[in-house]
């Protein structure tokens, strides 16, 4: 068996996996959405609701990064995720007639795909679409007396908290002694697990067919393979 490049590979099914790939972004986006809609005009700012004593759902909301890290100016995150989405788009569509990936591997780019597009959504359309009232007050959709921000500036929803345990540590130790550590204290939302899950898929499953998309793609015949 050897490696089939992209413009002589046979016949595959492209409409069984673009539909597979396609629904799975649709479902992750509208799930992603509805959690963040919902917790965004039912929760106020801070407020927490714990489910289990290690999960509770918190509303915060951040400008940057997946678990609210902020390391870069929020045009240059908007953009990026705009351009990230476009590239994953444009790269699943160009593997579709391969034969040697995967269904596996389609679903984690659709998974970190969708997920770069669900926080799109917040930064493109919230500071239009909802207000930002003080606690205990909770958000409108639409409000009369127009959004919190502009277009592309809106803040990225979180809630999803698992505070599995904390700890002080002992007094003896140079630096941290005294200090309170808790355990995962990061906030993240649907969209962003599904990126990280996506992520873990390519490294942990399907790295090798990874590195055959890519050669594929990028026509890069010093890199085909061949099986025996």
């Amino acid at each position: 068996m050897t490696y089939t490049s992209i413009n002589n590979s046979p016949r595959h099914p492209v409409f069984s996996t673009g539909w597979l790939v396609a629904i799975v972004m649709l479902l992750i986006v509208i799930l992603d959405q509805t959690v963040k809609f919902y917790v965004k005009t039912h929760f106020y700012l801070g407020e927490a609701y714990e489910v289990f004593p290690w999960f509770q759902i918190k509303f915060i909301e951040n400008n940057g990064m997946a678990f609210g890290m902020e390391l870069f100016n929020k045009f240059i995150l908007t953009f990026g995720r705009i351009a990230a989405v476009i590239f994953f788009i444009w790269f699943i569509r160009k593997t579709l007639s391969l034969t040697n990936l995967r269904k596996g591997f389609y679903i984690a780019c659709a998974l970190i795909t969708a997920g770069a597009a669900g926080n799109i959504f917040d930064c493109v359309f919230y500071g239009e679409i909802f207000n930002n009232p003080f606690p205990p007050e909770h958000a409108v959709l639409f409000p009369a007396g127009g959004g919190y921000a502009g277009w592309f500036e809106g803040r990225v929803v979180d809630m999803l908290y698992f505070p599995f345990f904390s700890f002080t540590w002992p007094s003896w130790i140079p630096g941290i002694g005294g200090k309170e550590y808790e355990f995962f204290q990061y906030i993240f939302n649907i969209a962003d697990a599904s990126i990280c899950v996506g992520v873990a898929l390519l490294i942990i499953f399907f790295s090798s067919d990874c590195s055959k998309a890519f050669n594929a793609v990028f026509d890069r015949p010093e890199k085909k393979e061949s099986a025996k």
